[in-house]
């Protein structure tokens, strides 16, 4: 991974712990994520309006992917009902890159060195030891398995959109249309099983959810985009870096304590990247 993208990468890490953080701030988590979802909509035809139709085999992709996503906000959206940013950001996200570590060298042609799994090992042991203070500090353990939920979802469309993007050849125009098709199928599904009344009705909250939307998009697109220039598994374990953007966020704006654990595994994770780059 070259220098530029390993900046690129880190920068999406930091828009995706934004993008959560603002879907934290309401007072319906799943009223944000459905407004969140809504905006990803226009944002995604508005992008592939600017580029060429992808080729018929990437549309399974496509769909595949939209799946992948409708999962992923699901569980997160109530994981972040019952846990802190701090802990269920840390957990959702830190199993992913070992779960696509150890899936991708089966399933994908990826050939990593060494050094490069055991990057990917420290940064996933760094994050989890992030996320230990639901056990040692009495939180709210209900949140776990939708988290644990969140990071095989992630795991799932890590892969799908590695793949998807390249096949497509065109990293843009996959990203839009995967946005197209996840805001449609977790706006409608959430829609449907919840009604109408769980939008929120003032004009703060459709702002906040929107900002949220033009966020993820930019984290989204720019990892996608690092997938087709690097190996799969080492940029999803540099993206968990959000993680600590995530803790400095939470600190900051939601009062969260930073201890000696989260510096602890502040390191770690720190460590773990820069071994993916040796």
């Amino acid at each position: 991974m070259s220098f530029a993208i390993l900046l690129a990468v880190l920068g999406s890490a930091f828009l995706h712990a934004l993008w959560n953080a603002l879907i934290k701030t309401g007072t319906s988590r799943l009223g944000a994520m459905i407004i969140l979802s809504i905006g990803e909509v226009p944002i995604g035809l508005a992008v592939a309006s600017l580029r060429p139709l992808p080729a018929p085999e990437v549309w399974k992709w496509v769909l595949m992917a939209g799946c992948a996503h409708f999962f992923y906000k699901f569980f997160l959206t109530y994981a972040y009902e019952r846990g802190d940013l701090s802990r269920v950001y840390p957990i959702a996200r830190g199993a992913a890159p070992l779960i696509v570590a150890l899936a991708g060298s089966v399933l994908l042609n990826d050939h990593l060195t060494l050094h490069e799994f055991a990057g990917i090992a420290i940064l996933g042991c760094g994050i989890l030891l992030m996320a230990q203070g639901i056990f040692s500090n009495g939180e709210n353990r209900k949140m776990l398995p939708f988290a644990l939920g969140s990071a095989c979802a992630t795991a799932t469309y890590t892969m799908l959109d590695g793949t998807g993007a390249r096949v497509a050849g065109d990293a843009i125009a996959y990203v839009a249309w995967v946005f197209v098709a996840d805001g449609t199928f977790f706006a409608s599904g959430m829609l449907l099983y919840k009604g109408l009344d769980i939008l929120p009705r003032n004009g703060r909250a459709w702002g906040t959810g929107m900002l949220a939307a033009a966020a993820s998009y930019g984290a989204y697109g720019v990892s996608v985009w690092a997938m087709t220039r690097a190996p799969i598994a080492v940029v999803a374990a540099v993206r968990e870096t959000s993680i600590l953007f995530a803790v400095m966020i939470g600190w900051l704006a939601f009062s969260e304590k930073m201890t000696r654990g989260k510096a602890l595994a502040a390191f770690v994770i720190v460590s773990g990247v820069v071994l993916t780059r040796i």
